[in-house]
């Protein structure tokens, strides 16, 4: 099988070939650490998992580095309002962010490098970009100008013009081009400092995952990716430095209810309070349901439509309890590679997903049943799905409902099938209505009693 993705350099869907297929080497961009991580944020990290897990079926080996933005404005401005140190700003939300990402079942990068950490790398670079003439320096800053790359626009697929009309260029009387960006700026005693040959300073943001890539990926990598809203101006900056990479990959944006996520709207869905309201395999489920690179509008809707087809599938894991598996890999799951290998088709495979599951609920070969279980929990652990016992998962969808608790319902369905067992069927009534008051719908089997949510 051949993995397709669509390359934003180009605009094309291409086969993928590695420079070298005994390592893939991917970078994306992660977070800047200076607020709790939105929805928005969550998406890239949830794409980028899944391909991840795709890169490392097809190769012996992914080296994947992240970043973690530590040094910057906004994180200068929360420090300053909370009258806190910038270390403890960052600090604090670099673990929310591994928390909350950890919850929506993303795992760690190989490599994840701060920017704070690789201060000498990136003045290194900015002192090659200027001995090349593609930087100056002008009052204490450092800036790339951009008519120095014949070459700028090729991502966005704009002249520098239509770029500059279309964008906020911050104005400044030292810069020798309305677009040229700065590389390094000076920073007074209240802002984190370095000592460069330009002075006390910090690096601009274009410039740091160019040195972090050369320094963790070498001059040239496989794929680097990132959310849409980053080809332009911060992709586009990052290959006039110098960064090059055989593949651009972009995710969509994330509306809410149809509009843009914005502080103004009062919108901003944080990751940390959706899983308040429901399980972080929901959240990821509901990111996955439209395909990466098309807008993923949020909606209280489709969370609970991503909740229920869990509960679904789980469900039929739970019948299939008493079926065994192994670590053969059946070709029920041939179509589901595919759609995945179709340029990350997510809501193809998760069609699949559901495919396989109602095979295996069908089925009565034992060890076609067999099979088809295998295929089902393959599939969901590349998708990042189906990783708990059944139990689990039910026992945790329970604990959103309103007035519910766990331990007393499962108390109260075992003193029904007690009573069942005595044939007190006027008490059994009874604890089903006083189950059923709660928001839970039992379902009788031939050996035991089963329980979900009733908006499954």
């Amino acid at each position: 099988m051949t993995l397709y993705l669509t390359n934003s350099l180009g605009g094309r869907k291409e086969a993928f070939i590695p420079q070298n297929p005994e390592e893939v080497r991917m970078y994306v961009c992660g977070p800047t650490v200076y607020n709790y991580a939105h929805i928005g944020n969550a998406r890239p990290a949830v794409v980028f998992d899944v391909l991840s897990r795709t890169l490392r079926r097809h190769f012996p080996r992914l080296t994947y580095a992240r970043n973690l933005t530590d040094v910057d404005d906004k994180i200068n401005a929360a420090a300053r309002v909370e009258g806190l140190p910038i270390g403890v700003v960052t600090e604090r939300y670099t673990e929310a962010y591994h928390a909350d990402m950890a919850a929506l079942g993303v795992r760690p990068p190989t490599i994840e490098p701060k920017v704070t950490e690789h201060i000498p790398e990136i003045i290194a670079l900015i002192q090659r970009l200027i001995a090349e003439r593609y930087a100056y320096q002008a009052e204490a800053h450092v800036l790339y100008h951009v008519p120095s790359c014949k070459d700028y626009g090729m991502l966005s697929r704009r002249s520098p013009e239509d770029m500059i009309a279309g964008a906020r260029v911050e104005v400044a009387p030292f810069k020798k081009h309305p677009a040229d960006f700065v590389l390094w700026k000076p920073s007074t005693t209240e802002q984190p400092g370095w000592d460069s040959p330009w002075g006390s300073g910090r690096p601009g943001w274009h410039i740091e995952c160019s040195a972090m890539i050369e320094r963790h990926l070498g001059s040239s990598i496989d794929i680097h990716g990132g959310g849409q809203d980053l080809i332009f101006p911060h992709h586009e900056n990052e290959i006039a430095q110098g960064t090059r990479a055989r593949y651009w990959i972009h995710n969509g944006f994330v509306t809410v209810e149809g509009r843009k996520m914005s502080k103004s709207l009062g919108n901003v869905l944080l990751v940390r309070d959706l899983l308040e309201e429901a399980p972080g395999e929901a959240i990821r489920y509901a990111l996955l349901s439209a395909h990466y690179r098309q807008p993923l509008d949020w909606s209280a809707d489709g969370l609970r439509q991503a909740h229920r087809s869990l509960d679904r599938l789980y469900g039929i894991l739970r019948s299939l309890a008493d079926v065994a598996v192994n670590d053969d890999v059946s070709p029920y799951s041939d179509n589901f590679h595919l759609a995945l290998d179709d340029d990350l088709n997510t809501p193809a495979a998760l069609a699949e997903l559901f495919r396989l599951a109602r095979m295996a609920q069908q089925e009565t070969s034992p060890p076609i049943r067999s099979k088809l279980k295998m295929s089902l929990l393959w599939a969901g652990e590349q998708l990042g799905l189906l990783q708990q016992k059944p139990e689990e998962w039910f026992r945790q969808s329970a604990g959103v409902l309103d007035g519910a608790d766990v331990d007393d319902i499962e108390t109260l369905v075992a003193q029904r099938s007690e009573a069942r067992a005595v044939r007190a069927f006027d008490e059994a009534d009874r604890l089903r209505e006083k189950i059923e008051a709660l928001g839970v719908i039992l379902e009788d089997k031939q050996e035991r009693t089963e329980w979900r949510r009733a908006s499954s």
